[in-house]
């Protein structure tokens, strides 16, 4: 079997030799124009005059497009139609596209973009939560409230209660290629765009509005992405619709990549979150009652904001069985870019505000944090099955349980990690040291796995077997480096029974596998992958079916890159020109709709998830009290991918996700100034981790299991899950802090050194 085993990426040696073909490195012919848009300086404006003589006379521009020269829809939206290619008439952010300049090269088209001369009548802007919340100023007519029992009852008989609030700053993708879209047009109005895309069929919508054509005419390709971790599920669309319009116009291909400093500046980034919180709890920290009052910055325009708050409420409760619970949620209107898809899609942030609470309420009853979050976890599926604890658990959503492993887990992590030992080592040391002082801290993951639009959990696959055995397929999930392509093609190869190498993916293509969802919400390898073993075994049962009539018997099995038949045997090559010279077909789709999900998010009730994945981690890190500096040393993570597809892919995920969550928390800090001005928009000045970042001791395992549930070979979603381990680094450096004084730190995020000595000073006093 191909499946299970830690094969190496596909593209590896491309990649590494840089070889690997991305949007920009297409070749294109030598008539290529080149775009740039002119940007909004202003937060919030009307626009009085926009004065483009400049641009126009430019070296090397052909062309100049405001909004009234978009032949149909100007909408790049992915939700609500409420975001215009280029602005019409008000500007709502800077950063927000103006005009369209194409142009005989990249730089032509940049430097004439700064040419144009924009007389704003400028508007109050909306920058902050605050500033949204005094002026009303949100996506829907107010918040939306999920609750289960009478959380506000509870709390007025708790025995113990407290307050508190955390806000976590938002977070730039950062993918190694930026966004890009080249756009050829074809006979009859036709139009072939290449996207750095993870939805092609969203980028083929809407292209086919912006040029006034049906779906049909339009053809989207995307062979990878050099990153996305949801930064290229709906931001690519402005690119993609500008290549086409003016491919449109001028006749000729059209190509569009921002540069680095663009790209920040236009992009929407992690929605940043404020949340309130009301706790009441025993004496040995358990939870009776909670209330969560979550605000998100949304930005200009809707985007995905609203299954992102969602998802956010969605894991307000993380791996905590909470008796009673009330959440409140509100999505506000701000004067900045509009904040979109992140991994994890909102449930980084709503699991860090219970991670909050439980390290808070470990804090009030003088308790390691890891005994609290114990007292607290849902019942494992292996304890309700037995004699020791047999209640139903369920969610704040009202879905059951049913599939917990986490008191297991993290025990197992525990005692691999030697934690006890360890947490008792940090307590010395921070007695003997006034300077230097050690954190560590234990956090869990309980992910929910599909997409919360129940439409979008559906997948399709086209697969071909030549004559001579080699295999073809194609899936709608697209390659972000993630190794999807990898696990599908192991998926196919065990399903056929060859060799990995018999199997080839081709670039994904609206024209072969159509009304594809985005790859996100961790379900690439889960959809595809059942999608793609669909088709594999409607052609296996063609050749079965042949092979057993011809043979007289359906003892017939593939395996070895062979058909045993019988006593007899085949190559799978021979099986597959056999079968086609008989006239059987060796083609077929696939199809896959994920099963048991139902959820109504007016009620906040229902099954929006089919499954759960887990994972823990345990971080030690160290802060110098005298600057804030501070340092991860070491990271052990167990985590739970069911029957890993490819545990080096997977292990590869999960130390990848670690790293950008502890930078969301830590590192990663976004600064607007007062005038709504990104000034974070450049490497020099927004620091994602980097290579001496990393812990020096990085221990990663898999935790042994299958998935309950009956996904592609019992195996696990793993792009998302990993991420909130990260919650694990916080947690460390607020216990560092803790030592330093009496009072609970409430450590905001992102930890910066600032950050982290700001707060050391105000406990200390």
């Amino acid at each position: 079997m191909s499946v299970s085993k830690p094969l190496p990426h596909d593209a590896a040696p491309l990649h590494v030799t840089g070889q690997a073909r991305y949007i920009d490195d297409i070749p294109v012919p030598a008539n290529c124009l080149h775009l740039a848009f002119g940007l909004s300086t202003v937060a919030h404006a009307d626009l009085r005059k926009v004065e483009l003589s400049a641009v126009r006379s430019a070296p090397g521009v052909l062309a100049v497009m405001e909004a009234g020269d978009l032949p149909f829809a100007n909408d790049v939206s992915p939700s609500a139609h409420d975001e215009p290619l280029l602005a019409t008439g008000t500007v709502h952010y800077v950063g927000q596209p103006i005009f369209l300049v194409v142009a005989d090269s990249h730089l032509s088209a940049r430097k004439a973009a700064r040419l144009g001369k924009i007389d704003y009548v400028e508007k109050p802007a909306i920058l902050t939560v605050d500033d949204a919340l005094a002026a009303n100023s949100r996506f829907e007519s107010g918040p939306i409230v999920w609750s289960k029992g009478d959380a506000s009852g509870e709390l007025k008989s708790a025995k113990n209660r407290l307050q508190g609030r955390i806000e976590m700053g938002g977070q730039e993708h950062f993918y190694l290629e930026g966004q890009a879209a080249l756009a050829f047009p074809q006979e009859g109005g036709d139009m072939l765009v290449h996207s750095s895309t993870q939805h092609p069929t969203e980028i083929q919508h809407k292209v086919a509005e912006a040029i006034g054509v049906p779906m049909n005419a339009v053809r989207v390709e995307t062979r990878r992405m050099g990153g996305g971790f949801g930064g290229k599920e709906s931001q690519g669309n402005a690119l993609a619709v500008a290549c086409a319009v003016a491919s449109r116009a001028t006749g000729r291909p059209c190509k569009m990549r921002y540069d680095r400093d663009d790209d920040m500046v236009i992009t929407g980034k992690r929605h940043d979150f404020r949340i309130d919180y009301d706790v009441g709890f025993d004496d040995e920290g358990r939870i009776s009652a909670i209330e969560f009052l979550q605000y998100t910055r949304c930005g200009w325009a809707l985007d995905l904001s609203i299954p992102v708050a969602d998802r956010a409420m969605l894991h307000a409760d993380n791996a905590y069985n909470l008796p009673a619970a009330r959440i409140e949620s509100h999505r506000l209107r701000t004067n900045t870019q509009s904040a979109t898809a992140y991994r994890g899609f909102g449930g980084p942030q709503g699991m860090l505000g219970i991670e909050r609470v439980l390290d808070h309420v470990a804090h009030a009853v003088s308790r390691d944090p890891y005994e609290v979050r114990k007292v607290n976890f849902y019942a494992d599926a292996a304890d309700r099955n037995s004699a020791r604890r047999t209640p139903t658990q369920t969610t704040p959503y009202d879905m059951q349980v049913e599939d917990f492993v986490l008191n297991d887990l993290c025990e197992k992590l525990a005692k691999s990690a030697d934690y006890q030992t360890r947490r008792q080592a940090v307590a010395d040391w921070n007695a003997k040291n006034d300077i230097l002082k050690k954190g560590i801290a234990l956090t869990p993951v309980k992910f929910g796995i599909s997409f919360t639009l129940t439409h979008l959990n559906q997948a399709g696959a086209l697969v071909h077997v030549y004559q001579d055995g080699s295999i073809h397929l194609n899936h709608g999930g697209t390659e972000m480096g993630q190794g999807l392509f990898l696990k599908v093609a192991q998926v196919a190869a065990t399903s056929f029974g060859v060799d990995l190498a018999s199997v080839k993916i081709t670039a994904t293509d609206t024209a072969k596998v159509p009304n594809t969802s985005a790859t996100a919400a961790s379900s690439g390898s889960d959809l595809n992958g059942m999608a793609v073993k669909a088709a594999c075994d409607t052609i296996k049962d063609r050749i079965v079916d042949f092979l057993g009539e011809r043979y007289q018997t359906r003892d017939i099995r593939f395996a070895d890159g062979l058909l045993y038949i019988g006593k007899e045997s085949l190559t799978f090559a021979e099986a597959a020109k056999l079968a086609y010279e008989n006239r059987v077909s060796l083609s077929a789709t696939g199809f896959y709709k994920t099963p048991k999900i139902e959820w109504n998010r007016v009620k906040g009730k229902g099954r929006p998830f089919y499954y759960f994945a887990y994972g823990a981690a345990i971080t030690e890190c160290v802060i110098d009290t005298l600057t804030g500096e501070n340092r991860i040393l070491r990271v052990d993570i167990l985590h739970d991918c069911g029957a890993s597809l490819n545990p080096a892919i997977d292990i590869g995920q999960i130390e990848g996700a670690f790293v950008q969550g502890a930078g969301w928390l830590t590192t990663e800090e976004l600064v607007w100034d007062n005038k709504g001005r990104l000034r974070t928009h450049a490497p020099s000045t927004y620091k994602i981790p980097a290579c001496s970042d990393r812990p020096d001791i990085f221990n990663v395992a898999l935790y042994e299991g299958q998935n309950r549930e009956d996904t592609i070979y019992r195996s696990k979603a793993v792009g998302e899950p990993p991420f909130m381990l990260g919650i694990s680094a916080l947690m460390a450096l607020s216990d560092a802090i803790a030592s330093c004084g009496d009072g609970y730190p409430s450590l905001d995020a992102p930890a910066t050194a600032e950050r982290v000595l700001t707060t050391l000073n105000r406990i200390r006093s």
